[in-house]
């Protein structure tokens, strides 16, 4: 198993091709994300275009997403199209309540739970995650229409999913939509990492080209934090 546990909060860049994934690696991501911008919010790319950017990230971290099933068996189905690629671990979509029986992950490859922050998660719903099996959860939001994590739950809630996670020795983070700017107040909750992809486009469109400029400020914004979180 990757490690996956950090004592400071992480950049996670999502990239669409092994060029990208290059590209990130080059300008400071500490974690290398698979993820088809085009599909959605967790749009799965194509095993062999996944290999390759596994293969192009080097000694960096790195995920897949598996797209958003409608169930535990197509989740279990999702998982394993994509655990032989070579990333390090796999996101799948998963609702707050949703059923696990049946729920079938990968051996010896950790598996994030993605919830959206439109469902109204909480800190309620990770201790059901980890008895569900998955190492860690993160939140985004499913639409991209321009509205930001933070337009849908306060520092307040999200503080409380990532002390939950904690609590549960879960991997925790949090994207969707993000730009520079929000990495002070989010990064002070103490997440595991934060996810980024338009907020790192140029025009901040997500369905863009990486801006290698973003990248590295994004990566010097992270490096100098230290947040200050109590143990769970």
């Amino acid at each position: 198993m990757p490690d996956i546990v950090s004592p400071r909060v992480r950049l996670l860049v999502s990239v669409r091709d092994a060029a990208e994934a290059a590209l990130a690696r080059d300008h400071g991501a500490d974690l290398i994300d698979a993820k088809d911008p085009d599909r959605g919010a967790l749009g799965a790319l194509l095993p062999e275009t996944v290999r390759a950017i596994a293969a192009a990230s080097g000694d960096r971290l790195t995920s897949a997403v598996a797209g958003e099933p409608r169930d535990a068996a197509e989740a279990s189905a999702c998982l394993a199209a994509l655990a032989g690629t070579g990333v390090g671990y796999l996101k799948i979509a998963w609702a707050p309540g949703c059923d696990a029986v049946g729920l079938v992950l990968p051996a010896r490859l950790p598996v994030i739970a993605v919830l959206f922050a439109e469902d109204g998660p909480s800190g309620a719903d990770v201790p059901a995650l980890a008895a569900a099996g998955f190492s860690g959860a993160m939140i985004d939001t499913r639409g991209k229409d321009g509205r930001r994590l933070t337009d849908h739950l306060s520092l307040t809630q999200l503080a409380g999913f990532a002390a939950a996670c904690r609590a549960e020795g879960l991997l925790s983070g949090l994207a969707g939509s993000l730009a520079l700017d929000d990495i002070p107040a989010l990064a002070a909750l103490g997440p595991g990492y934060l996810g980024f992809r338009g907020g790192l486009c140029a025009r901040a469109d997500r369905t863009g080209r990486l801006d290698p400029e973003r990248i590295a400020e994004g990566a010097r914004r992270l490096a100098a934090f230290v947040p200050r979180v109590e143990a769970a």
